[in-house]
């Protein structure tokens, strides 16, 4: 660690500069390469999300079958209770002794009578909603195969593409994480940070026609010639990029 840093102590402006700006053209190379493949893994990404919603969709809905088909084998428990209950109660009208007893077994019969009933209702209902998370789950499934397929066709032009530049990316990766170390650390963050912001993905640009290159204000003279002495990291005053002359970055621009 100790040796890192004075190796980033040693390293002059001009030198960070250089290897910034060289760091910003492999990593712009690497943007292009993520346009390349375009929407392709948020659309992946997307589909993968809503094929996991409709496997618990689905799993949902067997679960409510499964606890209905509970609740209506308890719903013909208690008409057989009932019903046997009703049994009972009739053989004791026939041995009664006195009219109150009978009306008391007769409102009984009764009660149980509209108990069959209304475990008959629910039981009813029951189905009927098994029935419609059944045709639920069908809809459910068809949605989910077009998904899958769908999913599959969009995978394969992905993984095409990736195979075709994976070793592109990896070859510019390792160039850029080598750049990385020719930088003090606080710059580095600065221009992640200001890259990361950027709408373009720049966090360092040559001065254009007495212009920043990123946001296109004009600078000032003074300004310009600070930014070619390379004595300090100087940033653009209006969208907050880091500065290199065009000599320096080695590009030539028109007159």
């Amino acid at each position: 660690m100790a040796a890192e840093k004075k190796s980033e102590q040693n390293l002059t402006v001009e030198q960070r500069l250089k290897s910034l700006y060289d760091l910003q053209t492999i990593l712009s190379e690497i943007d292009r390469i993520k346009t390349i493949r375009g929407e392709l893994p948020l659309e992946v990404k997307d589909l993968e999300d809503q094929i996991a919603g409709l496997h618990t969709r689905i799993d949902n809905y067997a679960r409510e079958i499964d606890e209905l088909g509970k609740a209506v084998e308890a719903e013909r428990r208690k008409i057989a209770e009932c019903e046997s209950l009703i049994e009972r109660y009739s053989k004791q009208m026939d041995n009664v002794r006195n009219s109150r007893e009978y009306d008391l077994l007769h409102k009984e019969v009764e009660f149980q009578t509209l108990e069959i009933e209304l475990a008959n209702k629910h039981i009813y209902d029951h189905s009927r909603t098994i029935d419609a998370r059944r045709n639920d789950i069908a809809a459910t499934e068809e949605r989910l195969a077009d998904l899958e397929h769908i999913l599959g066709e969009k995978q394969g032009e992905l993984n095409e593409i990736v195979s075709e530049t994976r070793q592109e990316e990896e070859s510019l990766r390792a160039k850029a994480k080598e750049l990385e170390t020719k930088v003090d650390e606080r710059t580095l963050t600065a221009f992640k940070r200001i890259r990361k912001n950027a709408r373009n993905g720049l966090g360092i640009v040559y001065v254009q026609r007495n212009a920043c290159g990123g946001c296109f204000n004009r600078i000032p003279p003074q300004r310009q010639m600070e930014i070619r002495m390379h004595k300090k990291i100087i940033v653009c005053e209006y969208c907050g990029r880091i500065m290199i002359d065009p000599e320096l970055a080695g590009v030539t621009t028109e007159a």
